[in-house]
C-alpha cells in the first residue's frame, strides 16, 4: 500500500477537549495517525475546556481513556506515552468567558508561533461557533494558515445556518472553513467516486435507462442515549437526512467532475441538491414517513421507548424518517431515491443500494418459472465496509439449467489491510493538509436546508403524530408501504 506523506507540523486546538466527541473520536483518530507515523515530532494537540486541568492532569486522563476507544491491538504503552506528550490543556469556559479578552490569554501563550498551521476544531455546541471565532479573532490567534472545523449540525434551519455561516465567515475565509460530515470519510463513500469514474463498467449504466431505483439506508440499533437533550430539539430529519443522507445522495447522483479536485466535486454536489424535486404541503404526506420508537427488544434485551427516556414527557420528535426523493435532471428523470434512517431498529448498518433494471426478455424458456432477479450493486458503509455486485449465474451440475443469484464481493478489510482507518482519521488528515474535497461548502449546507425546511414545516403543521414502531423492528409499517406501493421492497441485510 502507498504510504501518504507526513502531515506538515501544526497546532491542533480542540474546543471541548474533554467532551465525548474529543475523547471518543478525535483523540483516538490522532493517536492512530501518530501510530502510523503521519504526525511530525513537533505537532501539538491543545485541548480547551472548563475542566481546570493542567497538562499533566489532562495527559493522565487521556492515557486512561484512550484504551476504551482504540481498535484491538493498536494500544501500546510506548505509543500512548509518545502520543500524550503532544497533549496540552488550556482552561477556558467558552460558555461564560468567550467574550472576555483576558480569558484567552492562556491560549495565546500556548500558540506562540504564528507561522505554523493552526487547526481550530470546534467540538462544542453550534451556538458557540460564532462567539469562539470572534474570540480567536480578537485575541490575534487567526492567521492566514489557520483553519476551523465545524461539527454538525450547522444550525437547526436555514436562517440559523446562515447566521452561523455569517458569524464564522466574518473571521475565516471560506477556504479556511471545514464543515465536517464523518460519513464522507468512510472508505466506501470515497470509493464510490473511484468505482464510478475509474471503471468503464459502471458509468455507462449510471442513468435512468439502466437503473430502476436507489436506496440509501442508515440504520441504528442504539437509542438517543445521552444526546436526548439535543436530539429532542432536532429529530432524525435534521440530525441525519439534512446532512449525512443528502451528502450520500449527492455522491451517487452527481455528474462526473472534470477532475477530482475540491471545488469541482463540490460544484457537482451542489447541482444535485439544487435539482431535488421540492416536497411541500400535501406532497409531504405522500412522500415521507416519520416514526418514533416505543419499548421493545433489541438483541433480546428490553429497552425503553423514546418518551420513556424523556421521563414520560410527550414529544412528537421523530426518531425515524423515510423519504421518496427525485432528482430532476436528464440523468435521473423518473428514478426514485428512497432514503431511510432511524434509531432502535433491528440492525446497525449503513448502505447504498443501486438497483438496476431487469433484462427486457428472458431467453431461458426452460426456467421461465424462475424470476430473473435484476442485478443489484450494494455499497456497505458499515459494518464490514465493501462492495457487493449481485449477478445471476448457472448452478453447476447436469440435469437441466438452474439459475441462482450470487454475489461478487469486495471486502476492503480483507483486500487491503487488517485495519481500515476510521473516518475521522482521514478527515483530520485532510484538514491538516488543507484538502477540503470531503467537506461541505456553505452553499451546499444552505441548499440542503432550503430543501428540508418545507418538510419540517409540513410535519409541524400536520395533526398526524409520528408513527410508532417497536424498538428492535425495521421501523413503522408506513415506511414499508412507501416503497411497496411502487412495486419495490427495501433491501435487507439477509439479502446481502
Amino acid at each position: 500500500m502507498t504510504v501518504p506523506a507526513r502531515i506538515p507540523p501544526c497546532d491542533i486546538v480542540v474546543f471541548g477537549g474533554t467532551g465525548d466527541l474529543a475523547v471518543r473520536k478525535l483523540l483516538p483518530a490522532l493517536y492512530l495517525r501518530d501510530l502510523d507515523g503521519q504526525l511530525t515530532e513537533d505537532t501539538r494537540i491543545i485541548a480547551v475546556s472548563r475542566a481546570g486541568l493542567d497538562d499533566v492532569g489532562y495527559r493522565v486522563k487521556i492515557s486512561g481513556d484512550l484504551g476504551q476507544f482504540l481498535p484491538a491491538g493498536t494500544r501500546t504503552a510506548g505509543a500512548v506515552e509518545s502520543f500524550v506528550r503532544r497533549l496540552h490543556h488550556v482552561t477556558l469556559d467558552v460558555g461564560l468567558d468567550v467574550e472576555e479578552a483576558d480569558a484567552w490569554r492562556d491560549l495565546a501563550v500556548a500558540l506562540p508561533d504564528p507561522g505554523r498551521t493552526r487547526v481550530f476544531y470546534l467540538a462544542c455546541a453550534p451556538s458557540l461557533f460564532g462567539p469562539i471565532s470572534s474570540g480567536l479573532h480578537r485575541s490575534g490567534l487567526v492567521t492566514a494558515r489557520s483553519r476551523v472545523v465545524l461539527e454538525k449540525p450547522i444550525g437547526h434551519d436555514l436562517a440559523s445556518a446562515r447566521r452561523i455561516n455569517d458569524e464564522v465567515g466574518t473571521v475565516f475565509a471560506e477556504e479556511q472553513i471545514f464543515r465536517i460530515d464523518h460519513y464522507l470519510g468512510k472508505e466506501t463513500v470515497q470509493n464510490l467516486l473511484v468505482l464510478r469514474f475509474a471503471n468503464a463498467l459502471f458509468e455507462p449504466l449510471w442513468h435512468s435507462g439502466s437503473i430502476d431505483h436507489v436506496q440509501i439506508t442508515v440504520s441504528e440499533s442504539l437509542g438517543v442515549g445521552g444526546r436526548i437533550g439535543y436530539y429532542d430539539g432536532a429529530g432524525a430529519l435534521r440530525d441525519m437526512v439534512q446532512n449525512h443522507l443528502l451528502q450520500l445522495l449527492c455522491l451517487v447522483a452527481m455528474e462526473p467532475p472534470a477532475q477530482v479536485q475540491p471545488e469541482a466535486v463540490r460544484d457537482e454536489k451542489l447541482k444535485v441538491l439544487q435539482a431535488l424535486r421540492p416536497l411541500r404541503g400535501p406532497e409531504v404526506a405522500c412522500a415521507t414517513v416519520r416514526g418514533q420508537y416505543t419499548a421493545g427488544l433489541v438483541g433480546n434485551c428490553p429497552v425503553p421507548g423514546y418518551t420513556d427516556e424523556l421521563d414520560g414527557r410527550h414529544s412528537d420528535t421523530e426518531t425515524f424518517a423515510a423519504l421518496k426523493v427525485e432528482v430532476q435532471n436528464w440523468r435521473w428523470a423518473g428514478v426514485p431515491f428512497y432514503l431511510r434512517t432511524g434509531k432502535r431498529l433491528d440492525r446497525h448498518a449503513a448502505e447504498i443500494v443501486v438497483q438496476l433494471r431487469g433484462v427486457p426478455h428472458s431467453v431461458f424458456p426452460e426456467v421461465d418459472d424462475v424470476e430473473l432477479v435484476a442485478n443489484r450493486l450494494v455499497l456497505r458503509l458499515q459494518p464490514d465496509e465493501g462492495v457487493h455486485l449481485r449477478l445471476v449465474t448457472k448452478v453447476p451440475g447436469p440435469g437441466g439449467l438452474r439459475l441462482r443469484e450470487v454475489p461478487l464481493s469486495l471486502s476492503f478489510a480483507q483486500a487491503f489491510a487488517d485495519r481500515l482507518p476510521d473516518a475521522y482519521e482521514r478527515l483530520l488528515g485532510d484538514v491538516m493538509r488543507g484538502n477540503p474535497t470531503l467537506f461541505m461548502r456553505r452553499d451546499e449546507i444552505e441548499a440542503a436546508w432550503t430543501w428540508v425546511e418545507p418538510i419540517l414545516a409540513a410535519w409541524a403543521e400536520s395533526d398526524q403524530p409520528p408513527r410508532r414502531y417497536a424498538a428492535g423492528t425495521g421501523g413503522p409499517a408506513a415506511a414499508t408501504a412507501l416503497i411497496e406501493r411502487d412495486g419495490r421492497t427495501w433491501h435487507e441485510e439477509n439479502q446481502q
